[in-house]
């Protein structure tokens, strides 16, 4: 013990090891979720999905990444070749270490920092270089409008989301998710959770959690009808593959970020059945069901309509909510309801 707690590569093997623990069965999770989406998806078009490689289709996304894999990697002949495969790196690797200081139970995380929110909304802020580089360098029209559409969209959305969890950060003190999930801790069960004290706020996180994400009815950087798939048409083979798993794996990273500030992450909803890590997977998958089913159902924005929707209706209601928040906390109205760094949260 005395190697991994007190030598600079025992410490490093100890480091490598939870990375691992945490990369390897999220990317494995990615595969069966992808499975679902598609499942999901079927069923509400009342059709079969996925269901011939494998038993019941199980194995379709790992069929995809071969054929991922074993494809021809083409580059446009006037491409920026550094920066073209740069850009898929950058979208994966920015996807993959926001999960660095993600809790999935007390004490199960690779770094609990103080400042964990704040790591995770910066990372998430500069994977629209990734886009913008893969769209810039692929030497087209249609991949360079994408990329700017992304770049406008994930911007706006990013004001609405940081604001939103500001409104969190005032209620608990801390931007620590292990802090967030204790302060929802109570006596009242489920009904101590944020989702009650912050209602109003969890639409908006979840709506500009889509637009974040690129994800239908706000996939309008790759709409196929005007810009022939966005800033990846030009991609294949491996760094095409990147790209969508950076992108399924931010959708995943928002539905942590949901369990963790409104519905109590790893914290139990049932009286006497112990918390765990099992509830946090539960929260996360039901909140994944969520984002499919708007993919389903949901028609697409236009680009104008999204717009006019981050700019001019959830930027002025989260900054409204930034003070009605910090204004009930200060006054503890509701018995602390807003204010839970004064009640021992």
């Amino acid at each position: 013990m005395a190697f991994f707690t007190e030598t600079t590569l025992g410490m490093g093997l100890v480091i490598l090891g939870q990375c691992l623990l945490v990369l390897i069965p999220l990317l494995l999770a990615l595969a069966f979720l992808m499975y679902a989406d598609r499942k999901i998806w079927a069923a509400v078009m009342m059709r079969k999905g996925p269901n011939v490689v494998g038993a019941f289709g199980l194995l379709q996304s790992f069929a995809d990444f071969l054929k991922y894999i074993v494809k021809e990697i083409v580059v446009p002949a006037g491409a920026d070749k550094a920066v073209f495969f740069l850009a898929p790196m950058i979208s994966f690797v920015l996807a993959v270490i926001a999960w660095a200081v993600i809790p999935f139970n007390d004490g199960w995380v690779v770094s609990d920092i103080n400042v964990a929110i704040l790591y995770v909304f910066a990372v998430s802020s500069l994977e629209v270089y990734g886009v913008i580089m893969g769209g810039w360098a692929s030497n087209s029209k249609y991949p360079f409008l994408g990329s700017l559409r992304s770049a406008a969209q994930m911007i706006s959305y990013e004001v609405s989301l940081g604001l939103i969890i500001i409104g969190v950060i005032i209620s608990t003190g801390s931007m620590n998710f292990g802090d967030i999930v204790a302060a929802q801790d109570g006596s009242a069960g489920i009904f101590n959770w944020y989702w009650v004290a912050h209602f109003p706020m969890l639409f908006l996180f979840f709506i500009s959690a889509l637009a974040e994400t690129n994800r239908p009815p706000f996939d309008l950087p790759e709409a196929e009808s005007e810009l022939v798939a966005g800033y990846q048409v030009e991609y294949s083979s491996t760094p095409f593959l990147l790209f969508m798993i950076g992108e399924l794996m931010a959708v995943v990273l928002m539905c942590a970020l949901v369990s963790l500030l409104f519905f109590g992450g790893w914290l139990s909803p049932i009286p006497g059945l112990p918390d765990g890590v099992l509830w946090m997977v539960l929260k996360m998958g039901l909140v994944f069901f969520a984002f499919s089913m708007v993919k389903a159902i949901t028609p697409r924005y236009r680009y104008d309509q999204l717009m006019r929707i981050g700019w001019k209706v959830f930027l002025p209601m989260s900054l409204a909510w930034v003070v009605f928040v910090a204004f009930m906390a200060k006054f503890e109205v509701f018995g602390g309801l807003w204010a839970r760094y004064a009640i021992g949260g």
